[in-house]
Formats: structure tokens, sequence, C-alpha cells
């Protein structure tokens, strides 16, 4: 067995430490998110979470962790007697984020059901962690269905499993640790509530604590048993420390002026629900346990707010988690019961071994989340040509966004999971069955059995089992959602650049980017105006760094929209290699017009033939659209066409594309134009 890294040996990340330890020492608290950077030792501070962990006495041969002191009347493994049981370590599970629906809560037992004839339950991974550790790597990743098991098991503390015959409850109390990189897409704003605390974690930039960090950890590849052996002291009393601070934390006191400062504060940051209230109140009471006290002070709360609110507060779409510490301090003060009380803590209370204090670590300016993102470098000071119709201007900020119409992809795919298109997946509905293709995967036990009854006298059964042969197996067919590829190509150019209609446009884009947010889509985006097309943002699952890139767009110049389709055209190319499964909804945000051939004449005037006179770069923008209409890549074009003379440029786009037109003002769901339910493709296209 691997020697895990010691907790007190990492460098840094005070607030991260200090986060776990409060969870070791009250499990109430609910669990602790960490968000940050690859590299930044999330993963490796969790592991090491699990050896400070006191040991549990369970009930011997129980596959469900009970106490022997209190075993759960309604176990599947009981009744069973009170009385002593074994001593073991706490579990840490560790559940991946390509995990199937059975290994998670538990299925049927499959060899015993057909070899034996009975129903018996094979428990999964929230049975393995009650009573201990159940940490996601990468949980913004996790499949939505293993998401919504994982907020019943958490909200109810139970497992309940209803399938296949099976009727199983089991209780399922843990500590939920998730870590994640911001980078690869955010988290469920429902997951994210059921996170107690979150913490933001960054590298140090000072070049001693990073000289330390490298220290360390060559130091423990070298010799990890020696390495653990010289950090035992102080493992063993931090250990100590959790364990004095668990027996204290009953007769901690939670006074009515620290009542009235949580619920003044969760108030002040318009905090939905009443769980922020009450994980603060379990925190507060945690680090004055910590810290070796029974009452609990302004320190304490305001400690608690840096770790409770900061995922929870109300804040636009995009916005960082953040808490502006001034408007703290302010709350605090306002509701304490003196000016003193929210103070510096005591450098021997909180932040202890492994404790830490103040706000944890933000990448990225702190505050509300309202400061503008910044442009990024080359956005600006393109050379325009000469005869331009409009010089480039500064970016200008999005309108507020709203719900959108739902764009989907027509047909069935087998795309990754996510929440826009239908396709054939792992999880779902189940709608038939089929021969499996390789190896199966999701057994469909009633075709299975209806498969191979006919042959049970030619096979000469006898007994009470199933004669089975792998041709009777059955897979489950089963349809669900699956995410795409949203690439969104807008029009930046002089034609675009009124700054009110501009200021819609970024608005009706920011939508339909919450929208692919909300359905688990990876999104791209691609640029043009002047005399060629960039991609601004490649195909990527953070949504939020393509509306950083969407709001520091500048405007202007020229309308080389046959360069920005074949930019888009190529994307896809290179993204079907990466993804073949993975289906894209090409989304153009533009007017029609085409006043500039750019770089797409020297691609499309090998096609045959060239358009002639002020109608070219028109005729190569078509040429170029009839590439996605030939693939049969889905489409739709937002028509940002204005004023009362409309040349209907964008609808002969679509049609060029084999896709859909939607004015932008139509765009809003709520609109009298109704629901878009597919947008078409070239299969759909009328003759």
């Amino acid at each position: 067995m691997t020697t895990p890294y010691p907790f007190t040996a990492v460098v840094g990340q005070d607030d991260l430490r200090l986060a776990l330890l409060l969870n070791a020492v009250s499990p109430q608290v609910g669990g602790v998110l960490v968000r940050g950077e690859k590299g930044t030792a999330k993963s490796t501070a969790v592991r090491a979470l699990s050896a400070l962990m006191p040991t549990l006495n369970v009930v011997s041969g129980c596959r469900f962790s009970c106490d022997p002191g209190s075993p759960d009347p309604a176990c599947p493994d009981g009744p069973h007697e009170p009385g002593a049981g074994a001593e073991r370590p706490a579990r840490m599970v560790e559940l991946p984020v390509g995990a199937s629906e059975d290994r998670l809560v538990g299925a049927l037992d499959i060899e015993r059901a057909l070899a034996e004839g009975v129903k018996a339950f094979e428990p999964g991974l929230l049975a393995d962690a009650h009573r201990g550790i159940l940490y996601v790597d990468e949980v913004n990743l996790l499949h939505d269905h293993l998401v919504d098991l994982l907020l019943d098991a958490a909200a109810m503390g139970a497992s309940y499993v209803e399938r296949e015959g099976v009727s199983v409850r089991h209780a399922a109390r843990f500590l939920l640790v998730g870590t994640m990189n911001p980078e690869e897409g955010e988290l469920r704003p429902q997951l994210l509530d059921r996170f107690g605390l979150t913490v933001e974690v960054a590298a140090s930039r000072e070049p001693d604590q990073r000289v330390e960090v490298v220290r360390r950890r060559l130091a423990y590849d070298d010799g990890p048993a020696a390495f653990a052996a010289r950090w035992a002291d102080e493992e063993a009393a931090v250990r100590a420390r959790i364990v004095a601070a668990r027996e204290l934390l009953p007769q901690v006191r939670l006074g009515d002026g620290a009542l009235r400062q949580i619920a003044a504060t969760c108030a002040a940051f318009e905090v939905d629900g009443m769980r922020a209230d009450i994980v603060m109140a379990r925190t507060a009471t945690a680090l004055a346990a910590w810290a070796g006290r029974t009452d609990v002070l302004a320190e304490d709360v305001r400690q608690a707010a840096l770790l409770a609110l900061p995922h929870r507060r109300r804040r636009n779409p995009f916005d960082a988690p953040g808490l502006d510490e001034n408007k703290l301090d302010e709350t605090l003060e306002q509701f304490g019961d003196s000016p003193d009380d929210d103070s510096d803590p005591d450098p021997d209370g909180p932040g202890g071994p492994g404790g830490g204090g103040g706000q944890p670590t933000q990448d990225g300016p702190e505050g509300n989340g309202d400061t503008p993102a910044q442009p990024e470098a080359g956005d600006s000071g393109e050379p325009q040509p000469s005869g331009a119709g409009a010089g480039e201007q500064s970016a200008v900020r999005s309108s507020e966004p709203f719900r959108t119409k739902v764009l989907s992809v027509p047909g069935l795919g087998e795309g990754a999971a996510g929440r826009r298109s239908r396709a054939r997946t792992e999880h779902g509905r189940t709608i038939g069955a089929r021969r499996p293709r390789g190896t199966l995967t999701k057994l469909h036990l009633a075709a299975t059995v209806q498969a191979a009854a006919p042959h049970q006298r030619a096979r000469g059964r006898s007994g009470p089992g199933l004669v089975v042969r792998r041709d009777d197996l059955r897979q489950a067919a089963r349809e669900g959602r699956e995410g795409n590829l949203v690439l969104f190509v807008v029009d930046a150019s002089g034609s675009m650049a009124a700054r009110q209609r501009m200021s819609a446009v970024k608005g009706a884009v920011l939508s339909l980017l919450l929208d692919a947010y909300q359905r688990r889509d990876k999104v791209g985006l691609v640029t043009f105006r002047g005399k060629d097309a960039q991609v601004a943002l490649p195909p990527t699952s953070s949504v939020d760094a393509a509306a950083a890139r969407l709001e520091s767009l500048p405007t202007g110049g020229r309308t080389p929209l046959a360069a920005g389709l074949l930019k888009a055209h190529e994307v896809l190319r290179v993204e079907r290699l990466r993804d073949p499964a993975r289906r894209a909804l090409v989304v153009v945000v533009t007017d029609g017009r085409a006043t500039d051939k750019g770089a797409a004449r020297s691609a499309s005037g090998r096609g045959g033939g060239r358009a002639t006179g002020g109608t070219e770069p028109v005729a190569l923008a078509g040429r170029a659209a009839r590439l996605f209409a030939a693939e049969g890549v889905a489409s739709v074009v937002v028509d940002c066409e204005s004023g009362p003379v409309r040349l209907g440029l964008a609808g002969q786009l679509a049609g060029e594309l084999g896709g859909t037109a939607v004015a932008l003002d139509e765009l809003r769901a709520d609109s009298i134009a109704g629901l878009v339910r597919d947008v078409q493709g070239t299969s759909r296209r009328a003759a």
C-alpha cells in the first residue's frame, strides 16, 4: 500500500487545510469544495486528510459500517444487536468521473440472481463511504445523473435504491469533498449549495515557498515511508487535536449575539435559502472547538463567512465567487456586541496546525465580481484597410442576459452526457433492448431472461438457477441527452458597431452562453472583422472564458463573412478528429452583410468560378456556407439586421447553411415566435 503524503507537510494552503480540518472536527459542516488551478495540491491535501480521521467502531461483517452502539434498524445486513464491534480506520472512497450509476448506489447482484434465482443487493460506493469521506476529483465533470444521486444522498443521509426488483434503503452519511479546475467548466448551482465550505487555491508566487514545495515533494518521491516518518509527530499532534475538538464541540455555546451576526451577514450578501445560516453556525462552532474555546466569537463568525458564503452569494452569471471583506466587516461591527469583536484571530486560535485566517485566495480581482474583463492582448490595434466603413471601436458592455429559446441538434446522437440534444446514452430512460455490440455494459434483465427462458428444458435445467448463454444477453438501449459543441461565429465588423446594437448582440450571445453552461456543452468563439477571422476561444468546457472574451471584443472594419465561416469550418474539422462523437451546433451572429473577401478568396476561388462585381464577397460567403450544408452540420443564424430597410441577407445565409434564421429580438424564450425545438439540418431542409 502506497504511503500517503503527510497532511502537515503540505506547504501553505492554510485555508484549504483549515476547511478540511473543520469538517474532520464536525462532519455536519457539510463538506468542502476546493476550486483552483492544476498543480496546487488539491488532491494531495484531500487524500492526506483520511490518515488524520479518528478510527471507527463498526459492526463486524456489516457491509454498511453500522455503529455497534446504535446500529441502523433498517440496515440491509441487519438487524444488529447492540454490542462490541471491530475498530478500523475511516475510509476515503473516490468516485471516478466516469463511474456508473450501479457502481455509485449499488444494484441487484446479477450473478446470484441468474445462478441461484435469489434477489441480493450488491452495495455501491455510497455504502462504502458511510461514516467516512467521499472524494470526487474533477467534480464539475461528473455526469448529471450521478450528481442528482449525490444530492439526494447528501440531503437525506441515506441512499434509496429502487430498481430491477430491488428495494433497498441504507444509511449514507459522509464527508463530501470535491476538487475542480474552474477553467474546465463550472458546477451546477444545486450541487454548489450542497458543499458546506468552499476554498479557492492558487500556487504561491513566493520563490522561497515554491522552493520548499519542490524540496519536500522530491524528498517524498525518493522515500515515501522515510518522509512520512519525519512528520509522524506533527501528524499525531493534529490527530489528537481533532479528537479533543470533537469532544469539546458539544460544550461550545453559540450565543444570540453570534447568531444575530450570522443571520445579518447572510442577509447582507443576499444568499438564497437558509442553508448558509446553518452552515455558518456549524462552522463557527467548529472553529471555536478547534481553538479550544467554548464560546463563539466574532472572529469565528467572520472566518465562517469567508468559507461558507462565497459560492452561495447572489451574483451575476459567470462572476467569480468572492466576498467584499469591507462589507463583511461593516456588517459584523453593526450587529456585534463591540467594535473589537471582529479583530484578527489569535495566532494561537483557529490558525493552529493546519489553520489559517483571512479570505480564501481568489484567482482574480476581489470584490463583488462587477469589474469588467480586460481586453486580451492583440484584440485591439488591428490595422484597418483603407476605405473601411468604420474604424475600430472600444469594447462595449453586454446588455442583461435573458432566458433563450431551446436550440438543439436534430436526430439521435451518441455524444457525451449533457442536457441539449437527444442521444443514445449509457444513462437515461430505457427504451428497449438489443444484442450487445462488443462488451456488455448495461444488462437488460427482463429481455435476457425472456431470451433464455424458452431454452431451459433443452439446456437440461434441473435446479432453481437459470441457464444463460452468452447469446441470451441483452444490452439495455437507453435514451438521454447529450452535450454539444456550440460554436459561436460572431460578426464584429463596422456594420455591427453601433454601441447600442452591439450591446444587444453581446447580451444575446451571453444568454446563449449561459444556456450552454446549463446544458453542459463545450463552447468555442470565432470572430471576424477587418480583413480576417480569428479563433477568439478554442472549444472548451469553460463557458466563463468565452464570456470574458466576448466582453472584451472590440468592433469595427469591413465584414469578411466568408473568412469567418471558413475559420469555423476548420475549427469543426479539428474538433471532429478529437471528439468524433460530439455533434456540433454552429450559431452565426450577423446581419448577413459581406463587404470583404479577406482570407476566403484563395480558399474559395478554387471552387469553380468567381462571382463578379459588388456581390463577390456575398457569393464567397455563400460558397463557404454550403460546406456546412454538405456535411449536415446543424446551424442557426441570429439575424442582427435592423432599420426600416432590410435586405434579408441573414435569411439567405441560413438557407445556404441549411439551417434556421432567428431574429435577434425573437431569441427570448418568452417571445411571440415560441420555442425553437430543433435546428434544421440538411436532412430536414425543404426540397
